[in-house]
């Protein structure tokens, strides 16, 4: 069932919107369940015998999988259903989001001041943003959209029509997960000030604010658009936090300025050299005790090869070139590249609090870390789990 979102800025929807929406959500559901477990039946079944007879082991790496699969029906069947249907996602909301513009534009400007946002009209946009239809996204994140605000605004409600319930009420469920976690794992952590960069439209950021309310709270992206809605949509929810246009590689705030510098599945839509760009960033921007927290995709090293094979799906199909190059890098090599200490690398799973609810994830955070290989783990299923890394900046 498709998602209504609970916040302000939430077009009015006709019948045939929420037929249209729920048709395409109970469309991706049906491919990343149904479907999906063919997938693995076929792969059991079919394709690692005969990969197994001719080379005398098993596949030994998502990339040996996907060679495999590659011929098999199950797999041309599911990758055609799952292009078409991602396509889909922003065919059904984009109609809905340029009728409603005035309904949008005015829920903004009612909030006036209270949405703070600082635009850099100078900022030189990054080319994996603006020469990608990241997500089969039409415009990206950055337009051209029918008005200012258009491009936060599909993103936002196919967001919701794309993770058919999973990421919570206003999608929020990757950060109020993290945040319960943390405070769990780390009942003394206490940040004064928290960082999210690469926020999008801020979902996952105010879950943060929630969770430490005397925290002055930041939200860095590169594309106005996205920004200018997210302000909006965080201020109509009486939350205090300023949204920033800059670049994760150069980002204008001085040194020792952040307790938490955080991340949700942004770390894959950079190039290596990006991400280790950040990484420094991230080390430079942190106070003694700090954390620099990533929600991510698992690593490849951490799955096993058929799940490793589904996680990649998105770097080959989904126009997110640099998606496998990031699960297959070693992630403490990356921290410690970025200046942290080897001893202070950090890595968990938790369940999703909407699916699971709290208790779970209080039981997450006295159990072992380092297990990741669980088939649900960054699968956006039923049953999703979300995979955590990073590390503390102890001097």
């Amino acid at each position: 069932m498709v998602l209504t979102l609970k916040h302000a800025m939430q077009p009015e929807r006709n019948a045939d919107d929420v037929a249209r929406g729920r048709f395409v959500s109970g469309l991706r559901g049906f491919i990343l369940n149904d479907l999906a477990h063919d997938l693995r039946a076929a792969y059991d079944t079919r394709v690692a015998p005969r990969f197994a007879l001719a080379h005398g082991r098993p596949p030994s790496s998502s990339a040996e999988v996907h060679k495999a699969m590659r011929s098999d029906p199950a797999f041309r069947i599911y990758s055609a259903c799952r292009v078409q249907a991602q396509k889909m996602v922003w065919n059904s909301v984009t109609p809905v989001v340029r009728r409603e513009q005035a309904a949008i534009e005015g829920a903004a400007a009612a909030v006036g001041s209270a949405a703070r946002v600082a635009l850099d009209p100078d900022l030189t946009m990054p080319r994996n943003v603006d020469g990608l239809e990241i997500h089969l996204m039409p415009g990206s994140y950055t337009g051209p959209g029918a008005y200012p605000l258009a491009q936060g605004a599909v993103y936002d409600q196919g967001l919701a029509i794309f993770s058919m319930g999973l990421m919570g009420e206003n999608l929020d469920d990757i950060g109020l997960s993290m945040a319960h976690y943390i405070r769990h794992a780390f009942p003394q952590f206490a940040p004064r000030a928290i960082l999210d960069v690469g926020c999008t439209i801020g979902h996952n950021t105010l879950p943060w604010k929630q969770a430490y309310k005397a925290a002055e709270v930041h939200a860095v992206d590169v594309a106005a658009p996205v920004l200018r809605y997210g302000a909006a949509r965080a201020a109509l929810q009486g939350a205090d936090i300023l949204f920033h246009q800059m670049n994760a590689e150069r980002l204008d705030f001085p040194d020792a300025s952040f307790d938490l510098v955080f991340t949700s599945m942004f770390l894959h839509e950079l190039s290596k050299q990006s991400r280790l760009a950040f990484f420094k960033e991230a080390y430079r921007l942190l106070r003694p005790q700090g954390l620099l927290l990533n929600m991510e995709l698992p690593p490849n090293s951490d799955m096993d090869p058929f799940d490793g094979f589904y996680l990649d799906w998105d770097c080959y199909y989904n126009q997110e070139p640099y998606y496998k190059g990031f699960r297959d890098e070693d992630l403490r090599a990356l921290t410690r590249a970025g200046g942290f200490q080897d001893g202070d690398y950090l890595q968990f799973v938790t369940p999703s609090l909407g699916i699971y609810g709290p208790d779970a994830i209080v039981t997450a955070a006295t159990a072992s870390p380092l297990d990741v290989n669980d088939e649900t783990t960054g699968r956006l299923a039923t049953g999703v789990k979300w995979f955590g890394f990073g590390a503390w900046k102890r001097t």
